[in-house]
């Protein structure tokens, strides 16, 4: 790819970029899953690496998030807006509690206050009048929401303290107005809201003030930033005040003379947290002093005197109306259950994994049972037991067919497996999951191959294996529904240029059995060459560390197979690079940090996204695996780290947050 040919390509990465930024951060709204951003992220990083003449100042990867909607001006805040820290459990909050002890003694209290789940406002009241609302933005600079804040009947616009004021808090959508909003909008054939978080965020960045005020938002507000007014010495105090001054603040906060009575308020507030017409999502634990506050200070993200405790996963009940089964790639079967609609942690779920016929038989779940349902890391729903004592006698046990549900071939068990597969080979449902995993980002990532339009492609009989993707001509293309000339000169040119990738990610796309992506990357770096590689013996493979005798025994039997040698002389013919074009292990760091070293990875990042920072703790000699054991040596968490977090505590794990990590990165390659 020569300038002009890069100069193109980065021209049209950083425009769907910043659409997709803009409708993520700005309208709430997000129109593709992260994993679209990231790999087109990736893309513009690599050729802004290439071509570091043509980065501008206003490319996507040299900030973060995107500009306010027209007409809403930026907003410095005069004292950041920092988050908080999180807490998962009780132990965390002890650990919490002896950290402050440690520094300022035992002499003081806490403040205990609902964790609101909306959008963090702050107001600025000049003269007694209220003149600028701002949201948090990235904590230095938000967005002026004034004439919106303005028609939330809760906000005074005038007080009595005539000195220059800056409160905070959480503006939201109470229960009653976010169902009468949801009901409003189906019945105008508009998608409603996920959940009340989302309604208030929404509400707020209209640009019309009357769309806000017909949303029926409220507030409340715990804290303050710039402070000209009355001296108080304590959080507790400033509540109280600003109480006094017809500002709204949460009646349901108390103070703790200890951390045994902040566990109390936390167990209440854990079971009555149903009872609340407002969403919240945790408690706020806050040391009561201002002075003690000053003492413990802040990191570069959070104050040291203030946490937030995190509810666990939310379960609910509701009834399995049957059991849907699915055929992936390697043609193992998966059963989901099919649900009742119901909400779960702030959306509504209808489909939940089951994983295998042992785990249905171990749990004794039927259809037509009541089931109690969560998400996993409040992510992925699954579904967790059977309500027994609600059963009927109409429920049916679920047994899995003798028959694969896509192809009709027998089902077989593997020894030492607990799942059932398919394996015939031309079982239409596997061969789709093999096109889609060939495509996806860690295989050969081509931007415009995803899921649907592999479907689409297939169902027309245009692809069958991995080799007719490269065989695509525009002209049947374009008969195609959705595919106009400039998607399909797009996706044929993002066809092309994986022609280029090197060799471990088409060694990871061919979907060797026990070849992940990371395997792929050590045997591709050993071997060098697809040739070689398909020369090498058992012994050759298993000589190489981290290579196991499975893995070892999969990559000879694959290569092995006529049909895989078909495929490899097509894939040649066609173009493709059969080379690795990394670094060696042997070039590989060392004495670094990482060398040697077992990461994990978990929540979300700041700097990074997930894949480049394992690309470079793998790039240092590091190893990043995903959970967290006694053989895991530093577990690095970004905002809202769950479970795993959970465990590196529990197992005595070292935790970086991420500016340790980056620190670390930066010091090593420096």
């Amino acid at each position: 790819m020569d300038k002009n040919q890069a100069e193109e390509k980065i021209l049209a990465l950083r425009q769907i970029l910043n659409e997709y930024s803009h409708a993520y951060y700005v309208l709430d709204n997000p129109t593709v899953p992260d994993a679209e951003y990231d790999t087109k992220l990736r893309e513009l990083q690599e050729l802004e690496g290439k071509f570091p003449e043509l980065i501008t100042p206003d490319s996507p990867t040299q900030r973060v998030g995107d500009k306010p909607l027209e007409g809403f001006r930026k907003v410095r805040h005069a004292i950041p807006m920092l988050s908080l820290a999180n807490a998962f459990n009780e132990n965390e909050l002890k650990a919490f509690d002896r950290r402050v002890r440690q520094e300022i003694g035992d002499d003081f209290a806490y403040v205990c206050e609902l964790k609101i789940d909306g959008l963090a406002v702050s107001l600025r009241y000049e003269d007694g009048q209220f003149v600028l609302g701002s949201t948090r933005g990235d904590a230095t600079v938000g967005e002026d929401i004034t004439a919106n804040l303005r028609t939330i009947r809760s906000i005074p616009l005038s007080i009595a303290e005539k000195n220059t004021i800056e409160v905070r808090g959480e503006a939201y959508m109470p229960h009653k107005s976010f169902l009468a909003l949801n009901k409003s909008r189906e019945e105008q054939g508009q998608v409603p809201f996920a959940n009340p978080r989302n309604a208030a965020a929404g509400s707020l960045r209209q640009l019309d003030p009357k769309i806000a005020a017909s949303r029926n938002l409220d507030v409340f507000l715990y804290g303050v930033g710039e402070w000209q007014g009355k001296e108080i010495s304590t959080h507790s105090g400033r509540l109280e005040y600003l109480q006094e001054l017809g500002l709204k603040t949460n009646p349901e906060w108390k103070k703790c003379a200890t951390i045994s009575e902040v566990l109390d308020y936390v167990a209440y507030w854990t079971k009555e947290r149903p009872n609340l017409s407002y969403e919240i999502d945790g408690i706020v634990i806050k040391v009561d002093n201002l002075q003690q506050q000053e003492e413990l200070g802040y990191t570069v993200k959070s104050p040291k005197w203030a946490i937030a405790y995190k509810f666990p996963a939310e379960e609910v009940m509701t009834t399995l109306r049957d059991i849907e089964l699915s055929v992936g790639r390697t043609g193992v079967i998966t059963p989901t259950a099919i649900l009742d609609p119901v909400r779960v942690a702030g959306t509504t779920v209808q489909r939940a994994t089951l994983h295998n016929e042992d785990l249905i038989k171990a749990k004794d779940i039927r259809i037509g049972d009541k089931v109690i349902i969560k998400k996993a890391g409040d992510i992925i729903p699954e579904v967790v037991r059977a309500v027994t004592q609600q059963r009927t006698g109409d429920e049916q046990p679920f047994h899995m067919p003798a028959e694969c549900p896509a192809c009709g071939s027998e089902l077989v068990r593997l020894e030492g497996e607990v799942a059932l597969r398919c394996i015939n080979p031309d079982c239409p449902a596997q061969i789709k999951e093999e096109l889609i995993h060939f495509v996806s980002r860690d295989a050969m990532n081509i931007d415009g191959l995803g899921e649907k339009v592999i479907e689409q492609l297939f169902d027309a009989q245009l692809i069958h294996t991995i080799a007719d993707v490269y065989r695509l001509e525009k002209e049947e293309l374009l008969q195609l529904e959705r595919m106009g000339e400039k998607s399909v000169n797009n996706l044929l040119a993002a066809i092309e240029n994986s022609k280029e990738n090197s060799l471990e990610k088409l060694l990871f796309g061919l979907g060797i059995r026990f070849i992940g992506a990371k395997a792929a990357k050590l045997l591709a770096a050993h071997f060098k060459t697809m040739d070689s590689l398909k020369q090498a013996t058992f012994d050759d493979l298993v000589a190489i560390d981290e290579i196991g005798e499975k893995m070892a025994d999969s990559v000879v039997k694959y290569f092995s197979e006529e049909k895989v040698e078909t495929l490899l002389q097509d894939l040649q013919h066609l173009g493709l690079n059969m080379v690795y074009k990394g670094a060696s292990v042997s070039e590989q760091a060392t004495d670094s940090v990482f060398s040697g070293k077992t990461i994990v990875l978990t929540g979300k990042m700041e700097y990074f996204t997930r894949q480049e920072a394992k690309e470079r703790i793998e790039a240092l000699g590091g190893n990043v695996t995903g959970s967290v054991s006694k053989n895991t040596d530093i577990v690095v968490a970004g905002e809202d780290a769950g479970s795993k977090y959970d465990k590196a505590v529990k197992l005595g794990v070292t935790i970086w947050d991420e500016d340790q990590f980056k620190a670390a990165i930066e010091e090593t390659e420096n």
